[in-house]
């Protein structure tokens, strides 16, 4: 296979809606990975003293405040950058939405 070819086929790839379409979808499961990843993280070093066989309550309680202020504070960014994108389209293309 030489190297015209080779390209060729990438160019074909690139093309193909199915490949684009799991490229997304695999994308968007990674980001989710991600998240979650920064959230256990994040409200695990907030809310863990020492680790025991239980959570008490306090622990709980600050386990669930912290993952709802985490989903609510990603909401809110996604919504803010959501509507820069959309302040920054081109007046001919805000005309069509």
């Amino acid at each position: 296979m030489d190297s015209s070819s080779a390209a060729g086929d990438l160019g074909a790839a690139v093309n193909d809606p199915q490949l684009q379409h799991f490229i997304e979808v695999e994308t968007q499961k990674q980001r989710f990975q991600q998240l979650v990843h920064q959230m256990t993280e994040l409200c695990w070093e907030k809310c863990m003293d020492k680790p025991g066989p239980k959570l008490d309550s306090r622990a709980e309680t600050c386990f669930v405040n912290c993952v709802e202020r985490f989903i609510d504070t990603s909401q809110f960014i996604l919504n803010r950058l959501e509507q820069t994108q959309k302040s920054k389209l081109p007046f001919s293309e805000s005309l069509s939405d």
